[in-house]
């Protein structure tokens, strides 16, 4: 009898090799190093669906925290509906995908490029549209990746998001330190465990992150709903509190993505008034505030907010698949979902 969930499992355990594998290739991102400067970037913009988009605002808090440079999200539909047309000199652009193949990506690129942009692609495959179109093309090196729901590759986007920008900023990385956070994560066996007995799919799920949070808090949202087939609310701290903390109940289960060496002023006004209605907080990772019944799924302790985040995302993969489990469903093949959609 097939074990639920196994593929999705064996996948987010090559995390750590996949790490590597980029690591042991950083001398790649040398090809890139000087193109702001070259290029005379004023602008970029990001293109991403899915996961991917997700790994997209991580990338823009990285950039626009390291190097000061206006970010933004692409709107495919603009080009591939619209038929707008693009004025993007001294823009770079930078495609990010699994599987480098959707039509609407790939005819944004394109537009992009014929538009005078700088485009840097990675993908988890080198001879995919998107990487053929692309100045530069950087692989995600995490090898077939077959469960429906993206793990080691959305991992993989992280970090060779982090190691592009640490080559234009000429930071050293730690990349031992990060490995081997990868491996002590994925070989705790209870690393959700008490999360997931804790946690019904009855009541509400709100997952809540903010800065290099927030990608994460979106992605744990995701693959809840990818998995679990429940709808989940992936929020900044802050918009939560803009309106939609209103339908906070007593029932309602808060997951609040709190990496290591994160600001803990950034979300204490949140937390304060959350606690005021919800006694029902979890926390992922090792930067949070928890107090009395709150549960922990502890993460990282890499040497900084930004690579305690990459890492952090195993944790709410693991929970995402063994709340799957625990629930009765199957998250390598969701019912409705496949591996690659072909959007337009």
């Amino acid at each position: 009898m097939k074990q639920l969930g196994a593929i999705m499992s064996s996948e987010i355990a090559e995390t750590p090799k996949t790490f590597s594998a980029i690591l042991e290739n950083s001398s790649a991102f040398d090809s890139v190093k000087d193109v702001l400067v070259e290029q005379k970037i004023q602008s970029v913009l990001i293109l991403a669906r899915g996961t991917s988009d997700n790994a997209a605002h991580y990338l823009k808090y990285l950039i626009e925290t390291q190097i000061g440079l206006p970010v933004g999200l692409t709107s495919p539909s603009s080009v591939t509906v619209y038929k707008s047309e693009l004025k993007y000199k001294h823009t770079l652009v930078i495609a990010i995908s699994q599987s480098g193949q959707s039509p609407d990506l790939v005819h944004f690129a394109t537009a992009a490029r014929d538009a005078s942009a700088y485009v840097i692609s990675m993908t988890n495959d080198d001879s995919s549209p998107l990487a053929k179109i692309a100045h530069n093309h950087f692989s995600l090196m995490a090898g077939p990746e077959l469960a429906v729901a993206a793990t080691k590759s959305y991992n993989a986007q992280l970090l060779v998001s982090y190691l592009l920008v640490c080559a234009w900023t000429g930071k050293e990385v730690n990349g031992a330190k990060i490995v081997d956070e990868a491996k002590r994560i994925a070989s705790d066996s209870d690393l959700v465990s008490k999360a997931v007995v804790n946690t019904t799919r009855a009541n509400e799920i709100v997952i809540l992150g903010r800065g290099f949070a927030y990608p994460n808090a979106r992605e744990a949202a995701l693959k809840i709903q990818e998995t679990c087939k429940i709808s989940v609310q992936g929020l900044s701290t802050a918009d939560y509190l803009h309106g939609p903390i209103s339908a906070l109940t007593a029932d309602t289960q808060v997951f609040i993505v709190a990496p290591k060496h994160m600001p803990a002023e950034s979300i204490v006004e949140a937390t304060t008034k959350i606690r005021k209605t919800s006694p029902r907080i979890f926390w992922i990772g090792n930067g949070g505030t928890p107090t009395g019944s709150d549960i922990v799924l502890a993460g990282s302790n890499c040497d900084d907010e930004i690579t305690s985040t990459l890492v952090d995302a195993m944790v709410l993969q693991r929970f995402a698949l063994e709340f799957a489990v625990a629930s009765g469903f199957d998250p390598d093949a969701p019912e409705g979902l496949s591996k690659v959609t072909l959007t337009h």
